[in-house]
């Protein structure tokens, strides 16, 4: 599933594709955002681990994926 994460004072979000549940995020984003932890961390579909400071977090947004298209078919 796709997870962008908006940064204050950072002019790019942050965009990954996270194997987890869009609960667990829903879950790990509250409690970072009620002081219980410091940053929020996010494990993306490739193992490697996303940090972001939880006083700095703008907006977090939980999708779906969109499949990938490939060639030139019409729109």
């Amino acid at each position: 599933m796709e997870v962008k994460i908006g940064v204050q004072h950072a002019p790019r979000e942050i965009v990954l594709e996270s194997g987890q549940s869009p609960e667990e995020v829903e879950r790990v984003v509250a409690e970072a955002l009620a002081g219980k932890s410091q940053l929020l961390s996010l494990v993306d579909e490739h193992g490697r681990k996303i940090l972001v400071p939880a006083d700095r977090l703008a907006y977090v947004e939980i999708g779906e994926s969109a499949p990938r298209k490939v060639g030139f078919g019409a729109l």
